[in-house]
């Protein structure tokens, strides 16, 4: 008996081998937004850049599988939801992780309709920009990097000290219409700050670009943008204040829920390149001010947080 189970372990192992060999040559799929710099670039006749690619990378062939991405664009208006696109991105197979995620609870929660569109990617057709998705339910990594709000400033507000958003009093500020900072500015202290901002239309008016012509004295926007608008603009004239806004998310990779055991995998190389220094590291190579993930790991309800101060 021990002999015929033994032999039975062995034909066993041999059928299988073939099945985990080809596992293993599957391409790790990730789905980067080509246009985020300085986590993400894809642009023709250039190599793809970017902290997020660096790391994917470096996931991929910590896991030894072949690395594919698929790039895709977000919306930059008012009615685009990160969520959804994501959501779409992962249900209709483009990939099984979308990288560079805010991990905020509204952001993983069961969206409220059963179909969305998918963003433009590449590759994709006609059909495709017409077409909607079943959705999926979505499941966060561990996060890799904290991503702050922080105040810059215009050249004629240059010296001015920043140590809270009440410090911005007396300043021409301008933001970007239904945006988190614009959230933030407009709720501040009651309403405080309402007569000194001027908004932009997302996609449309360039904001960094009116700030440092002076037409405005200060913004509140996302730290990697800024990272991204100096690395462009060595010259500019905008400067950051230092401050960070003290609500800010973490970003890392979301999948979708049945696809838990890849999740899982990722989280083990996420943590062993982390304690290795390695993640700090992409950042620095990728000209991102890299901040380490903090607590809470996902976000609760930002809007509440926000109205509350």
């Amino acid at each position: 008996m021990r002999r015929r189970l033994s032999a039975w372990s062995v034909a066993a192992i041999l059928a299988a081998a073939p099945l985990v060999a080809r596992a293993a040559e599957d391409p790790l799929k990730i789905c980067l937004d080509k246009d985020r710099p300085p986590l993400s670039v894809h642009q023709k006749s250039k190599p793809d850049a970017g902290f997020d690619v660096l790391l994917a990378q470096a996931i991929a062939e910590r896991m030894r599988r072949p690395l594919t991405i698929q790039w895709f664009e977000s919306r930059l208006d008012e009615d685009s939801s990160p969520q959804l696109e994501a959501n779409a991105l992962l249900s209709d197979g483009r990939c099984s992780l979308v990288g560079g995620y805010a991990l905020t609870r509204d952001s993983l929660v069961v969206p409220g309709m059963k179909t969305a569109r998918l963003p433009d990617f590449t590759g994709a057709t006609r059909d495709d920009r017409r077409r909607r998705v079943a959705l999926g339910v979505l499941a966060p990594s561990q996060p890799y990097v904290y991503s702050p709000m922080t105040v810059v400033l215009g050249p004629k507000a240059r010296d001015r000290k920043i140590g809270d958003i009440g410090d911005l009093a007396g300043l021409r500020l301008v933001i970007e219409s239904g945006s988190l900072g614009d959230a933030i500015l407009m709720t501040y202290d009651k309403g405080r700050l309402i007569d000194s901002i001027t908004h932009l239309v997302p996609g449309r008016d360039d904001l960094l670009g009116t700030l440092s012509r002076g037409d405005h004295d200060a913004t509140l926007i996302d730290l990697a943008r800024f990272d991204a608008h100096r690395a462009a603009h060595p010259d500019t004239a905008i400067t950051a204040s230092g401050y960070y806004y003290p609500i800010g998310a973490n970003r890392g990779y979301v999948g979708l829920a049945r696809d838990g055991a890849l999740i899982e995998a990722v989280n083990k190389v996420l943590t062993e390149l982390g304690t290795e220094g390695k993640i700090a590291e992409f950042g620095k190579q990728a000209g991102l001010t890299y901040l380490p993930p903090r607590e809470p790991a996902i976000l609760g309800d930002v809007w509440m947080k926000i109205i509350q101060r």
